[in-house]
Formats: C-alpha cells, structure tokens, sequence
C-alpha cells in the first residue's frame, strides 16, 4: 500500500486564548497539508496567527490559556490533537520537531551543546550509551555543517556565534531524522549571508533525508527561495493557497498583492518610498465575520461592501480559481473580480 501524498493535514483549525477581555479566537478555520518531501510557507503579517498555528500542530500551546476549540492535525493520518501525552512524546523529536524562532531562548543557557544534544537520542532511544550518544551529537554537528564538532559539544550556547547556535537548533530538531520539521523564523536575526547558508543547509538536509518542512516566515524572499506551496494568512484565516509561482506570479489576493509589491527590488527607482499597506491588522477583539481585509482593500468595492448586511454577518470561502489555487471568494479584496 502506497503512503499517503500528504504528511500532514490540517482542517477546520480553530484556536483561541482566554483574556481578561474573554476568549479572543487567534486561528479561525485554518486548512492546508503539507505534502511529502515538499515544503510548505504560511507567510503573513506579525499577529496573523502563523506561529499559533505552529505551536498548535506541535501541542506546545500555552496552557491554559491556549485552546482549540475545533478542527484536526493528522499526522500520517494520526489525530494529534486527540494524542495522549505519553504518545506525543514518542513523536516529538522522532516524527515531528520544530526549529524554534530564536536560538538563545531555544538553548539551555547553562549546559553544554553535547549534553543539549545527546540527552535527545538518549530520550527516544534508553538503550544508547552515554558514548554512543555523545558520538552521535558530534556527527550530528558536522552533519549541519559546524567546524570542529568535537570542540563544540564541549561549549556553552554563549560561547557560539548566532549563525552557530542556529545550526546547533537545527542539529537538534532533526537528529532523529523526522518526517515533518517546522521551522518558524528560522533566520530571524542573522545576517544575510548567514541566512542564505542556513536556508542552503536545510535544502540539502531536505533533499538528503526526504523530510518535509513548514516554513513560516515573513520573509517573502525565504518564501520565493524555499518552498513549493503556500499559504498567505490574515488575520487568523486563510487569504489565498497556491504553489509558489502562482503565489507570485498570479496574485489573486490584494493582500498578497500588497505584500508582494512592498518588496524592496533591485530594479526599482533608487530613494523612492516603498508601496505600503494601509491602516492597520485589526485586533483579536474586534475580528469581523466578514473578510477581514476588506476595511485596508484598495478595491472600489470595498466602502461599499463594509457597509453591506454581508461583511456583518458571511464568512467568505475559498473559491479554486485554476488547479490548487485558492483565493478568499470576496470581490472587494480580490485583485479583479471572479464572479
């Protein structure tokens, strides 16, 4: 029996927090996979809940506050949101793991790489010696590509440049070689030629473990250079799905359009002011049922469609608009009309 096309599927994912205003939904509905080998962008504005999506997948949201309300997270057709603790144990790390978005949170500040590192194999795998597990860490740290692995298990995050310590993240999210890895932000902070080294080395890690990665990012050059789909998110829903190319050359969303054309490019008129987005993503509270990028929309249709019965109370779907391309079915936000 052939495995599945997807790794992962979410459907219908809603998550929300308890406040001292009251529940505030964060993720409203959210759907996509995650194909084998492949990788995934969820991109969009700080807040839009790309995080909490990945938090959510991985069980780690903050308790008690965080909840899902409604949806499932199928990992190879495992309900994770129905897993038992001791389940999600055996598969974080082994099945799926997370490259967290700042390495020095993500490191235990007062031990070693190597003892980080090994307690990893040592948790999924009791068996294993001390020895082999030390081993194991220092191939696992030339694997990612830092010098002198054998120095470095005996250091202190501290000790290592930030381009280093991402490595060593990197190095402890994929030891036990995972079917999916999500990594949030994973390039926040570095420089560009760091960047553009630690988004080569997990292509190659990619290609050499057949693994699949979420990328979520802001970052829609990361997005251009990584990934084969993706998914544009405001305001906790689902804007608009499709590969990259379609994404980028075939924008159907004005959100997406927007994002797109505030890109800094190389060809543009020096000293000029860079297209923005008006206003501003609204808060958690004051989330309409309408689509929810309609108040910003540059669209002639958008003052009157706010003023409409149908932004107060119809949740727009998504409309397929050519083969694995999905657009919020809304025409005041759409870039020209569909209907």
């Amino acid at each position: 029996m052939e495995p599945a096309k997807n790794i992962l599927e979410v459907r219908d994912l809603v998550i929300a927090f308890d406040t001292d205003a009251g529940q505030v939904t964060a993720v409203d509905q959210v759907s996509f996979d995650v194909p084998r080998s492949r990788t995934l962008g969820i991109v969009g504005e700080s807040g839009c809940g790309k995080s909490v999506t990945a938090f959510s997948i991985m069980r780690l949201l903050p308790q008690p506050m965080g909840k899902v309300l409604r949806g499932s997270i199928k990992l190879d057709g495992i309900d994770l949101l129905k897993c038992s603790q001791k389940q999600l144990h055996k598969i974080r790390g082994a099945r799926i793991s997370m490259i967290f978005q700042e390495p020095m949170s993500a490191l235990n500040p007062v031990h070693r790489i190597g003892k980080q590192l090994s307690e990893i194999y040592q948790l999924h795998n009791p068996e294993m010696t001390q020895k082999d597990a030390w081993e194991a860490s220092i191939e696992m740290l030339h694997k990612v590509g830092i010098p002198s692995p054998e120095i470095r298990v005996g250091e202190y995050p501290h000790q290592l440049s930030g381009g280093m310590r991402q490595r060593v993240v990197i190095a402890i999210a994929l030891a036990l070689k995972p079917q999916l890895v999500i990594a949030d932000e994973p390039t926040t902070a570095l420089d560009v030629t760091i960047q553009a080294q630690i988004l080569d080395l997990m292509k190659s890690l990619q290609h050499e473990m057949g693994m699949s990665i979420i990328m979520i990012t802001h970052d829609l050059g990361v997005i251009a250079e990584t990934c084969d789909r993706v998914v544009v998110m405001y305001a906790g829903r689902v804007a608009e799905v499709g590969s990259t190319d379609q994404i980028f050359h075939n924008p159907k969303h004005l959100y997406t359009q927007g994002l797109l054309q505030s890109i800094p490019r190389l060809e543009n008129t020096r000293k000029v002011t860079l297209p923005t987005i008006s206003g501003l993503v609204p808060g958690l509270a004051e989330l309409p049922v309408g689509a929810r990028f309609a108040p910003r929309s540059p669209s002639p249709l958008a003052e009157d469609y706010l003023q409409s019965e149908e932004f107060k109370t119809i949740r727009p779907t998504l409309k397929e608009v050519e083969p694995g391309h999905w657009v919020e079915n809304c025409p005041a936000v759409l870039v020209d009309s569909l209907y």
